[in-house]
């Protein structure tokens, strides 16, 4: 028997994003996500990857499923997994709207970084012909 669940696609609420985002804030359950964007992996198949105990993986991947990030499918005894990318988009979506205020920022920050190089720059130069001057 083939089970496939259907997966609704609806708009990121703050409760979905706080879930995607609560996901993938631990090491392993990016690590998790990594592997099945590689191919679909059966439970046991990406346990054996992981130096925890099946159950360890078991309960990462339902959070991740809880988040919308993976969906399962039975077929038979086996518990198919593979990446659902529509939430991570989502959370995409929602950081993009923050980029070109933090890439503002980051320039305006870089521009000042280059002026101050310039003028320390510049002072080191001055210092060093007032030592030739002093020399001579």
């Amino acid at each position: 028997m083939l089970f496939n669940q259907m997966v609704e696609h609806k708009p990121m609420t703050s409760d979905s994003l706080d879930l995607v985002y609560a996901a993938i804030a631990d090491p392993t359950r990016r690590a998790i996500l990594s592997a099945l964007a590689q191919q679909d992996r059966t439970v046991g198949s990406l346990a054996a990857d992981f130096p925890i105990s099946f159950n360890g993986v078991s309960k990462h991947v339902k959070v991740l499923e809880r988040a919308g990030l993976v969906r399962r499918r039975v077929d038979g005894r086996e518990h198919w997994l593979a990446v659902e990318p529509t939430r991570l988009e989502g959370a995409s979506r929602w950081l993009d709207e923050y980029r070109e205020f933090w890439e503002h920022r980051l320039d305006a920050l870089e521009a000042i970084l280059v002026d101050e190089r310039k003028s320390r720059a510049q002072a080191r130069a001055q210092a060093g012909r007032g030592r030739n001057k002093q020399k001579r």
